[in-house]
C-alpha cells in the first residue's frame, strides 16, 4: 500500500521582485505627497528679513524699560543732590532742607521763675533761637529774623550740640546738656560718618549707571555689570537714608524727652521726603535692570537668532 501524504496549503507570497516593485512605488508615492519647499506658496516659505525697523521692533519694550530705568536714575540723582546741598548756604529752598530742627527760643520752661529773663540773658550770651542740621554743616537764625549764620560746609560732618552751643557762648559761660544727649554722641559720629560716605558713594554710581545704562540694549549679558552696578547705587542710598531716618527721629526724641531743658525738636520733612524718593527710585532701577539680564529680547537675541525679528509691514 502506497503512503499517503496531505497537502497543505500556504498563504499566498508575494514574490520578492513584485515585493520589491511595489515599497518602490510606495516610497515614490510618499515623496510625490510632499511638496518641496519650493511648492509652497510664497506666504510659508517667506522669512523676515532682519532690517532696523523690525529689529528695533523686536526690541521696543526692552528699550522702553531701559529709558524708564534711566529717567529713575535721573530723578534719584537730583533728590539726593538737593539732599547733599540742603542747608549749606542761605537759599529759599536749601535753607527749608535739614535733617533737624532744634529750638532753643524757650529753654528754661515758663513754669521756672524768671524764665523769660533768664532766656534772654542766654541769648545775650549768644545762643540762637534755633539750629538746623544738615549733611554738611548746620545754621542758626532766630525767630524773627530767620536764619543769619551757617557754618563753614567740611566733609565728614556730624552734628554735635554740645560742640555747637558751647562755641555760640561767650568765653566761660556754660550750660548744662541731659546726659543721654552726651551718651549717643560717639555712636552719632560713626553713624553720621557712614551716612555721609554712602550718600556720596551713592551719588557717584547713579552717575556712572546714567552713563552705561544704554548698553543693556544690546545683550543680556552687558545687562548683568548694569545691574550691579545698579544694586549698589540702590544699597548705598538705602542704607543712608535708613541711617539719617534713625539717627535723627533719636536726637529728636532724647531731646523731646530731656527733663530739665525745653527743647523742641522736628525733623525737616522735605529732606526725608527727598532721601525716600531718590532711595526708592534707585531701587526700582534696580529691579528692572535685573530683570533685563533674562527678561525681554536684546539686540543679540534677534541677531543671533535665538528670537525671530517680526515680520516686515507692508
Amino acid at each position: 500500500m502506497l503512503p499517503s501524504f496531505r497537502a497543505i496549503r500556504r498563504p499566498n507570497r508575494t514574490p520578492f521582485s513584485r515585493r520589491r516593485r511595489t515599497s518602490t512605488s510606495e516610497s515614490q508615492s510618499e515623496k510625490d505627497s510632499v511638496t518641496p519647499d519650493t511648492q509652497l506658496p510664497p506666504e510659508h516659505n517667506k522669512t523676515p528679513v532682519l532690517t532696523k525697523t523690525n529689529l528695533r521692533q523686536a526690541t521696543r519694550t526692552r528699550k522702553g524699560l531701559l529709558i524708564f530705568s534711566s529717567l529713575l536714575c535721573l530723578v534719584s540723582t537730583v533728590f539726593l543732590i538737593l539732599t547733599e546741598l540742603g542747608n549749606t548756604h542761605i537759599r529759599p529752598v536749601l535753607t527749608s532742607t535739614y535733617f533737624l530742627r532744634i529750638d532753643l527760643a524757650d529753654l528754661v520752661p515758663r513754669t521756672t521763675p524768671n524764665s523769660r529773663l533768664i532766656n534772654s540773658i542766654a541769648r545775650t550770651l549768644g545762643l540762637h533761637d534755633f539750629y538746623q542740621v544738615g549733611l554738611w554743616n548746620y545754621c542758626a537764625g532766630y525767630k524773627i529774623d530767620g536764619i543769619v549764620t551757617c557754618s563753614t560746609p567740611k566733609q565728614l560732618y556730624w552734628f554735635n550740640p554740645v560742640d555747637i552751643i558751647l562755641s555760640e557762648l561767650l568765653a566761660g559761660a556754660t550750660i548744662a546738656l541731659p546726659a543721654e544727649i552726651i551718651s549717643i554722641l560717639r555712636i552719632v559720629r560713626i553713624a553720621s560718618h557712614w551716612m555721609f560716605g554712602l550718600f556720596i558713594t551713592g551719588i557717584v554710581l547713579l552717575a556712572l549707571e546714567l552713563l552705561v545704562a544704554w548698553t543693556s540694549l544690546y545683550s543680556r549679558w552687558a545687562a548683568l555689570p548694569n545691574a550691579i552696578l545698579a544694586s549698589l547705587a540702590a544699597l548705598t542710598t538705602t542704607a543712608a537714608t535708613i541711617i539719617a531716618t534713625v539717627m535723627f527721629i533719636i536726637f529728636r526724641t532724647v531731646f523731646k524727652n530731656a527733663p530739665d531743658l525745653n527743647i523742641r525738636a522736628n525733623v525737616g520733612l522735605q529732606m526725608f521726603a527727598f532721601m525716600w524718593i531718590g532711595a526708592a527710585c534707585a531701587t526700582v532701577a534696580w529691579i528692572i535692570q535685573m530683570s533685563m539680564c533674562c527678561c525681554c529680547t536684546s539686540r543679540r537675541d534677534v541677531k543671533t537668532g535665538r528670537k525671530k525679528p517680526l515680520k516686515n509691514e507692508k
